[in-house]
């Protein structure tokens, strides 16, 4: 019988996954154009016709997922009185890491009296994922931002849970130079434990965190909280002459998660309301 020949690996580390992709856009003649368009490695960007309202802009991850080692950047900066919609192709997965983590970074500026809806879809983390995301928002006066972050940690509906591992995801958001809102989630190593804790989860492996910067902040609160109901909790304070909402969702899995998250951006995002992608 004829014997298998396997090849001997060197024992080199395995090639990493790396991307930077930059867009920027401006109003001319009343209407959103892009300006620049930049894309390095895994990092792409496509932009679907639209006959009226935002840029709209679809991220792409060409690599399929991050691991340990992977690097990604995306850049967008939208002029005055702009008005742009970003969103991801599918679901980011971030699988296990065999030693380093995965770095995504995420810087987003806005000029005056522009507005940006920054709305990827939902993060899927693996068991023993390393994982850290910054999200860096510098906004101009007058400048409204709408920010969604939804992670779900496992798949439950495919018998995967994410028992173990590392994520990071800090944020950092100034309003006409000031500081307006900074926030470090962490958990891990024994994320099911943690989210299993009544006082963080009570089990629910899906989380999400919104944040809206603009004048319209106060009206929507009390809707916003009808539609979050008890598995999550809505906040609003004053920010100069604009206002902050805050929100957090969670949920048993990601298909609950999205049944109430689905309608809170609809009911944020204003006139705007959800990306295409969000429909599919």
């Amino acid at each position: 019988m004829d014997t298998i020949e396997y090849t001997k690996f060197s024992g080199q580390p395995a090639q990493r996954a790396a991307g930077l992709a930059q867009l920027g856009c401006a109003s001319i003649d009343g209407r959103t154009r892009l300006r620049r368009l930049y894309q390095d490695g895994s990092a792409k960007i496509r932009l679907p016709a639209v006959s009226a309202g935002p840029l709209e802009a679809v991220l792409i991850n060409t690599a399929g997922g991050l691991t340990g080692g992977d690097r990604l950047g995306w850049d967008v900066d939208v002029g005055a009185n702009a008005s742009a919609a970003i969103t991801t192709q599918a679901c980011e997965k971030v699988y296990r890491a065999a030693s380093d983590r995965a770095d995504v970074s995420i810087k987003l500026t806005v000029g005056e009296n522009g507005r940006l809806a920054w709305l990827p879809q939902e993060t899927i983390v693996f068991d023993r994922a390393a994982f850290a995301r910054t999200l860096d928002v510098e906004l101009a006066a007058g400048a409204e931002a709408l920010l969604v972050e939804a992670t779900v940690f496992g798949r439950l509906a495919m018998g995967e849970r994410a028992a173990q591992g590392n994520f990071h995801d800090r944020w950092r958001v100034r309003g006409n130079g000031s500081l307006i809102h900074a926030e470090d989630f962490r958990i891990g190593p024994d994320i099911a434990a943690i989210l299993g804790r009544p006082a963080v989860a009570g089990g629910a492996i899906a989380v999400a965190t919104l944040l809206l910067v603009s004048p319209r902040a106060e009206a929507l609160l009390d809707p916003a909280r009808e539609i979050i109901g008890d598995q999550g909790g809505a906040s609003v304070w004053s920010v100069g002459t604009s206002g902050k909402l805050l929100a957090r969702l969670y949920a048993e899995d990601g298909y609950q998660l999205r049944q109430r998250l689905v309608p809170l951006v609809g009911l944020l995002n204003g006139e705007a309301g959800l990306p295409k992608l969000w429909s599919l």
